[in-house]
């Protein structure tokens, strides 16, 4: 049974990207529409969020695209652009919690009954579910038990109104994801339950037909490296103006130990971004050019941020369970003579300041920072595989772990540093 808030959410997308003809976006730039949804018991009203028909077309981060070239920017002109992009920017939980607005008044009433929204759903699930991701759905062990999952029994619909653009032939490599997140058991490539150094038992979001992967990957092969190089100075300098903000009384300290594997192991993160979107209330004005950098690639992972590892101590061997993902880690404080390094499957890496280590977190790994007086801190970009999906992949992906969030949220389980998929 899905709860009352996620019955208004999907009510809510649904409106949205259907009767309004403007795509669904989340908590990414949009205006609110305010609609009613009438049943028996009443009448409820919620808010969603719409995109402005008309207007240029942006990722839920706000970033630039996947990774395209492109010169870096001026700090006062990122400002001028993240202050208007957080004007316009909307929280759809926010809304459905019935949190209070600056400008009510600029919104215009809709009403719709709850018996046209079930009817659009019938409709559109006997649509989708010729698609590959419907027939995964439909061949899965739960497929129509009361023990099925909701979010996935609802998802081909929202994916084929969401990406009406995107043919069935592009959709198989996703649809072979929603199979394995619906069956646990089936057998994963040979590529990962072969390889030693690849806990295959501990994979919990799984594409299949990646490809070959490897351990570490070369940097020169991703713009996104060469741009955090070459903005090194200003990163660090970014990154002593966070520390200073948290200086003082009343002043909040934004470090997290996202996992008590993590507050073990003296390491913990200054978080800037959370399940690819910006986090509220965080001071991005005092680190421009890192957030527009870092908003460049498609992000992904429950954590993003500048990580910071205690001396002579390090996270122990693990690995993190999703194949469709590549961590991107740039050396900002790195402790005398190169202290400090990382094992990724059979290969050890030592980090330098302002060069990237980028590598696939389905190895196993470890780290150490061997020093006994300096600590460790590096840029964590955990971004979705731009070398081996396709962009219409991973702008599914992206939907669908935007959608899982606001699920979890609609149920009270969501927070930062919980795994979504």
């Amino acid at each position: 049974m899905m709860s009352l808030k996620f019955d208004l959410l999907i009510s809510c997308v649904l409106w949205s990207q259907f009767k309004s003809s403007e795509a669904f976006t989340g908590v990414s730039n949009g205006s609110f529409l305010r609609g009613r949804i009438q049943d028996g018991k009443g009448v409820l009203t919620v808010l969603c969020a719409k995109q402005k028909g008309g207007g240029k077309k942006t990722s839920s981060a706000g970033g630039s695209g996947f990774g395209a070239k492109s010169s870096s920017v001026a700090t006062s002109s990122i400002a001028k652009k993240n202050k208007a992009a957080r004007k316009a920017k909307g929280n759809l939980i926010a809304t459905l919690n019935d949190e209070p607005s600056a400008k009510p008044k600029s919104r215009k009433g809709v009403t719709y009954v709850k018996s046209e929204q079930e009817a659009l759903l019938a409709s559109l699930a006997a649509t989708a579910s010729v698609s590959p991701i419907g027939q995964a759905v439909a061949n899965s062990p739960l497929h129509g038990s009361p023990d099925a999952d909701p979010f996935y029994e609802l998802m081909p619909s929202l994916i084929a109104s969401k990406f009406p653009h995107i043919t069935n032939d592009k959709l198989h490599r996703v649809a072979g994801f929603v199979k394995h997140a619906l069956d646990p058991n089936l057998t994963l490539e040979d590529s990962i339950v072969q390889d030693p150094y690849r806990p295959h038992t501990e994979i919990h979001a799984y594409m299949p037909g990646l490809g070959e992967t490897k351990p570490f990957y070369d940097p020169s092969e991703l713009n996104l490296c060469r741009r955090l190089s070459e903005n090194i100075d200003v990163i660090e300098k970014e990154y002593e103006a966070l520390l200073s903000d948290m200086k003082g009384q009343g002043k909040k300290d934004r470090f997290q130990s996202v996992t008590s594997m993590n507050y073990e192991s003296g390491w913990k993160t200054l978080v800037l971004f959370y399940n690819g979107h910006r986090i509220k209330d965080f001071p991005y004005h005092l680190c421009p050019v890192t957030t527009e950098i870092m908003e460049s690639v498609p992000l992904a992972g429950r954590i993003a941020g500048f990580n910071r590892q205690k001396p002579n101590s390090g996270i122990p061997l693990h690995s993190d369970g999703n194949n469709m993902w590549l961590t991107c880690q740039m050396g900002i404080k790195i402790p005398e003579n190169q202290k400090a390094y990382i094992r990724v499957g059979p290969e050890t890496r030592r980090w330098k300041r302002g060069e990237c280590l980028v590598y696939d977190t389905t190895y196993e790994h470890e780290t150490m920072n061997e020093s006994e007086t300096e600590e460790r801190v590096v840029l964590h970009v955990d971004f979705f595989n731009t070398l081996a999906m396709t962009r219409e992949e991973i702008e599914i992906m992206r939907y669908i772990y935007s959608m899982r969030e606001e699920f979890m949220k609609a149920e009270g389980v969501a927070k930062v540093g919980a795994q979504i998929l």
